[in-house]
Formats: C-alpha cells, sequence, structure tokens
C-alpha cells in the first residue's frame, strides 16, 4: 500500500518549547537528548522517505501557553512553503470560561482541524501532566470542548486507563465532536490487571461511536519498537473501534529516540497484514482523511 497519513507527528524549534531548554525536565517517553534539538520539516521528510507516507497531521507540542497561535502560523507557514503538514491540531487553554476566543484566533489558518488539550493523570509524576485526574468532568472543559462543533474541529483526546470512564461521560456529553484517543489509550502498566483495566476502559470508550483510537506512540513505556506489543495493542484496539475507527499515527520525533520511521510503519503493517485490503487502507489513511478532513 501507499499514500498513508501519519495522523501523528511533530516538527519544532527547540527556541519555543520551555520543555526542551534550560535544565532536562523528565518526560513520560525517558530520557530525550537526541531530540532536544530543532527537528524541522526538511528532517521529517527525509525520516519519511519510502514509507508510503503522504499526508501527515501535527499535533501541538507545548509551546508556552500565550504562543498557542504564534505555533499554529509557524506550522501553517511551514506547510505553504513544503506542502507538509496537511492539517493542524493546535493547542487551547480550555479551561478558560469561554475558550472561542482563542478558537477564533486560530481559525485564521486554514489547515486547523481541531484541538488538543492534554488531560492525562497518572499516581506516577514522571508520567503526570494535568493538574488532577478528573478534568473531563470540569463544567468549563466540557463546554469549550463542546463548542469546538461550531468550528467543524474535533478534539484529540489524552487519558490513562482509570480516566477513561470520564473521558467517555465527557464524550458523550459533546455528541457532535470527534474524539481522537491518542495513543490507543496510552497502556502503560503491562501487568494482567493493568491490561484489564485499560481494555475495559477502552471497551467503555469504543462504545461512544464519536471516538475514534490513534494507534500511535506504543513505544512510549516500554522505549523500543516491538513489533510483538505493537500487534498486540494495534489488534485488541481494532478489535474493539473497528478498522473504521482506527488510524495510524508516528510520534516522530519521538519514537526516533529508539527507531527509525520506516521500522515503525513496517511493525504496523505486520500487526495488520491479516486483515482485508480494505481494513487496512481505512487504519493506514482513510479513517485520518475523513477525521482529519484531509483533502
Amino acid at each position: 500500500m501507499s499514500g498513508y497519513v501519519d495522523a501523528h507527528h511533530h516538527i519544532w524549534r527547540q527556541a519555543d518549547l520551555p520543555w526542551l531548554v534550560g535544565p532536562m525536565q523528565p518526560r513520560i517517553f525517558g530520557p530525550y537528548e537526541p531530540i532536544r534539538r530543532d527537528y524541522p520539516i526538511e528532517e521529517y521528510l527525509q525520516d519519511i522517505a519510502g514509507s508510503g507516507v503522504a499526508q501527515s497531521v501535527y499535533v501541538q507540542t507545548n509551546w508556552a501557553k500565550d504562543g498557542f497561535e504564534d505555533e499554529a502560523a509557524w506550522v501553517q507557514r511551514i506547510a505553504d512553503r513544503h506542502g507538509f503538514p496537511h492539517a493542524i491540531v493546535a493547542y487551547a487553554d480550555l479551561a478558560v470560561d469561554d475558550a472561542r476566543p482563542q478558537f477564533d484566533r486560530l481559525a485564521r489558518y486554514p489547515l486547523m482541524r481541531g484541538v488538543r488539550m492534554q488531560l492525562h493523570w497518572h499516581d506516577n509524576p514522571l508520567y503526570r501532566f494535568a493538574a488532577s485526574p478528573d478534568l473531563c468532568s470540569v463544567p468549563k472543559i466540557r463546554a469549550n470542548i463542546a463548542r469546538l462543533a461550531d468550528y467543524g474541529w474535533s478534539f484529540d483526546l489524552q487519558v490513562f486507563a482509570p480516566q477513561m470512564a470520564g473521558a467517555a461521560a465527557l464524550a458523550e456529553s459533546c455528541p457532535s465532536v470527534t474524539f481522537i484517543l491518542q495513543h490507543a489509550g496510552m497502556l502503560e502498566d503491562l501487568s494482567p490487571a493493568g491490561r484489564e483495566q485499560w481494555r475495559a476502559g477502552m471497551q467503555r470508550l469504543a462504545a461512544c461511536r464519536n471516538v475514534v483510537s490513534k494507534l500511535s506512540g506504543l513505544g512510549t513505556f516500554i522505549r523500543r519498537n516491538d513489533p510483538a506489543h505493537v500487534a498486540d495493542v494495534v489488534r485488541e484496539t481494532i478489535g474493539m473501534f473497528g478498522a473504521e475507527r482506527c488510524l495510524f499515527g508516528s510520534n516522530f520525533p519521538i519514537e526516533k529516540l529508539w527507531t527509525e520511521y520506516r521500522a515503525l510503519v513496517a511493525a504496523y503493517e505486520a500487526a495488520i497484514e491479516d486483515l482485508d485490503e480494505r481494513a487496512r487502507m481505512q487504519i493506514m489513511g482513510e479513517t485520518a482523511r475523513r477525521v482529519y478532513r484531509l483533502g
């Protein structure tokens, strides 16, 4: 197959990212010295060469909060010059009373397709991002996510398994918004109990027809590209959501810490090789084109 869509990647300038300047801050994906530098679009295009990827979606990288529009504007300029990426998922602070002034500023950029504010919280401080575990139930956040429908935008949802029931309730409260679950629910506890909690939460989310799952970032907690692990998570997720609600994403350059792009794509291709051609096309491109409205 060719014509793949990478539905989750980043490019960045080190100077714009607080977590890449100054002393190294602990991150969920471990030590990151090799990517404490600019990761420009030219390098990304070299990385994807020969992989079959024809389109891509840029997902925000946590610039300083007041720079949310600057990030979208910069990515739009990159796309105008290079033809990549093909869509932007930007940041907005959804904890304010009304996020529409932020949305109006972001709407100036033609490639805007969605918003991500990371909601994941964990008992382990190294895995924790959000200020509290229950942001999915905060009325202001729910109201602002519901307002995304007026712009035709999706919400990139990032939570851990214990938060999934609340996330499903959030999705049910915003039926006109498509929720794109990051990294297949971020399975980090590989014990039998941890897997069962993840599986139960994923089934709860899969019952929400406006939730799709992004198959990305699966090396985050094992810090390697393990085709057997990828296949395990991918096949279970597809079994719950269906191919028409699953989409591939690379999470590059994060996964560049432990693998090359073509090796990552090969792991996903192997994971879905037993599916029919229609299902493979959905997972590797068609679902992303639909939910992110790619031309």
